[in-house]
């Protein structure tokens, strides 16, 4: 499983080259140094980290993506999970409801997901 936890300011960087990839190393640089107001070597720097990390790949001056900004939320997730009620989903939607509101179109969606999964077994 993926031990790279990102923060709020390694998120927003990860979401820009989700968003614009495949991209050049210095298109990522303007855009860091337009969205986040950084310099180039700070952006090689975060890149670098989230490398080797393994959720992007630069190769060649390209930046690429090797985990998909969807799977690495269900991976954050379900290590989310994992730690905090020891893996168990109805611990975790049980805890969840307790505090906010099901609307009733959430709890369809809730269904059909769960229909889906059962259909695929």
């Amino acid at each position: 499983m993926l031990k790279l936890t990102l923060g709020a300011v390694e998120s927003h960087f990860a979401d820009i080259i989700w968003q614009n990839a495949p991209l050049t190393t210095l298109e990522l640089v303007a855009l860091c140094a337009e969205k986040l107001n950084w310099k180039r070597t700070t952006t090689y720097t975060v890149l670098k980290k989230l490398c080797d990390g393994g959720i992007f790949k630069t190769e060649n001056r390209q930046v690429t993506v090797v985990i998909p900004k969807e799977e690495y939320v269900a991976m954050q997730s379900e290590e989310f999970v994992e730690k905090t009620f020891q893996g168990s989903l109805p611990a975790f939607v049980a805890a969840f409801a307790s505090r906010k509101t099901i609307t009733p179109e959430e709890l369809a969606q809730i269904k059909d997901m769960i229909c889906n999964f059962e259909e695929k077994k």
